[in-house]
């Protein structure tokens, strides 16, 4: 999985590709070709997420 600054390049690679936001933090799921899942945010076990972000 990547973590990427921007999802907008990530979700034309495919046309499977869906953006899906998941508590605070935005992935690329793709079900038919998995090398292209991504993702965008902060995520559990960061700095961020301790302090309340959600």
């Amino acid at each position: 999985m990547r973590v990427l600054s921007s999802l907008a390049s990530a979700k034309r690679r495919h046309a499977d590709c869906q953006v899906v936001s998941r508590k605070g933090t935005n992935y690329v799921i793709c079900k038919s070709n998995p090398k292209f899942k991504a993702r965008q945010g902060a995520t559990k076990g960061t700095r961020l997420s301790k302090k309340g972000v959600k």
